[in-house]
Formats: C-alpha cells, sequence, structure tokens
C-alpha cells in the first residue's frame, strides 16, 4: 500500500509541474533565454572566430520550449563573436556564428561562412517571440524605425549603421543575405504569425575602436544583454 501511496502522490506532483508549464510555457521560455548572459571577452571572441558554425537556415525550428531548454543545456557551443546594440529600441544581445537552433535560441547568427564587420553585407537572423515581447530581434518587429543606428562590436572596434529601410519579405527571398560591394547590414526575423519576414537593412555610417565609441553606445554594448531587460 505505501509504494502505491507514493506512486499516486509521484504521479499527481509530475502533472502538476507539468500543468505548471503548460501555463506558464511563454514564461518559463523568456526566462531561459533572458537569463542568458555569456562573459566574452576580445579572447573568446578571437577563438570563437576561428571555429566552424552551421549556415542550413533550413533545418532551424520554432522556438519552443523544448528548443530553449536545450539550447541552454548546451550554451557553452554557442560561439559568440560579438555584440549588437540598437539603443533607441533598447536592445543588445550577442552576435554568434552560424544559424543552428541553438545559436538562435540565444543570440543573433550570422548567416554567410565569410561575414566581417564592415564589410559586404553583415548579416545576422534572431527570432521573433511575439506577442510584444523584448527578447531576441522582438524589437525590430515592434520597434525599429528608418534612420535608427545600430552598432555591432568584436570588442576592438564598434561600426555603426544607419536604418534605411524596413521591409517584409518572402521567407524565400534568400538572395537579401547575399554579399554586396557596399557596405551594409541586414537583420532577418520573423512576422507575428511565421508567415514572412521583417528585413532590417542599414548603411555604413564609420567606425572607430571600441575605447572611443560614444558614452552611450560603450554603455549599450558594455551592460548584461538586455534580451528584455
Amino acid at each position: 500500500m505505501k509504494i502505491k501511496k507514493c506512486l499516486y502522490w509521484l504521479l499527481v506532483l509530475m502533472l502538476a509541474i507539468v500543468s505548471l508549464l503548460l501555463i506558464f510555457n511563454q514564461q518559463v521560455k523568456d526566462y531561459l533565454v533572458d537569463s542568458y548572459h555569456p562573459t566574452v571577452t576580445r579572447q573568446s571572441i578571437k577563438a570563437n572566430t576561428k571555429k566552424k558554425a552551421s549556415y542550413d537556415f533550413s533545418n532551424v525550428q520554432d522556438l519552443n520550449l523544448q528548443t530553449v531548454a536545450k539550447a541552454r543545456a548546451n550554451k557553452e557551443s554557442v560561439k559568440v563573436i560579438g555584440v549588437i546594440t540598437i539603443p533607441d529600441i533598447k536592445m543588445t544581445i550577442p552576435i554568434a556564428k552560424g544559424v543552428d537552433n541553438t545559436t538562435l535560441a540565444l543570440a543573433a547568427g550570422t548567416m554567410r561562412a565569410d561575414q566581417q564587420m564592415g564589410e559586404g553585407n553583415y548579416a545576422l537572423a534572431g527570432h521573433n517571440m511575439a506577442n510584444g515581447s523584448k527578447i531576441l530581434f522582438s524589437p525590430l518587429y515592434y520597434h525599429a524605425k528608418v534612420g535608427q543606428k545600430i552598432y555591432i562590436t568584436d570588442l576592438n572596434r564598434v561600426y555603426e549603421y544607419r536604418i534605411y529601410e524596413r521591409k517584409f519579405i518572402d521567407a524565400t527571398q534568400v538572395e537579401v543575405v547575399n554579399n554586396t560591394a557596399e557596405k551594409i547590414i541586414t537583420l532577418i526575423t520573423c512576422n507575428d504569425d511565421g508567415s514572412r519576414r521583417l528585413m532590417i537593412r542599414g548603411s555604413y555610417v564609420k567606425s572607430y575602436t571600441y575605447n572611443h565609441a560614444p558614452a552611450k553606445v560603450q554603455k549599450a554594448l558594455s551592460q548584461k544583454y538586455t534580451n528584455g531587460q
């Protein structure tokens, strides 16, 4: 009888946990992403830059709780190579190599293997968590506007861009991440229902050493990754 009673209460506990996860699915998912604050240094960026990454965007899955939980369990595999910030929309998140599920669950991912900051088309992909979220690339969907400044850095130099285009495109328009002769930045995220993609493009303005970046930019880049804070 004691064994049956223990099994009964164990089943009740498991059902209660599952119920709570279902009810607070979005909150748990947001917390797992929001609390990801990797320590990034010039040395770690240099080491990660040399590592291989996956660029097969067709294998990327929706950002559900299971995907996020798995990503947090494998967070050491995220190859952080820099930081992106848009102060006007209070968005600061890490940039990592590649577009695998783990990377995109926690950071903005580079979409080509040959990308270099401040050169050609620097293309990044990021998830939109929807429902007014401030996590990952969600602020792009809700708040990004033409004229706002985008800053990316490898902690050696800061590269400044100004948004000149905000446009919805079809998911099949993969040519937008191809390299270009002009220096631009391309940010890609989903629309609110995932049927299309939002493309934000910025033109290159200038670059400067990290120590000579404007105070507000240094502050935005050096803080803990906002992801909604």
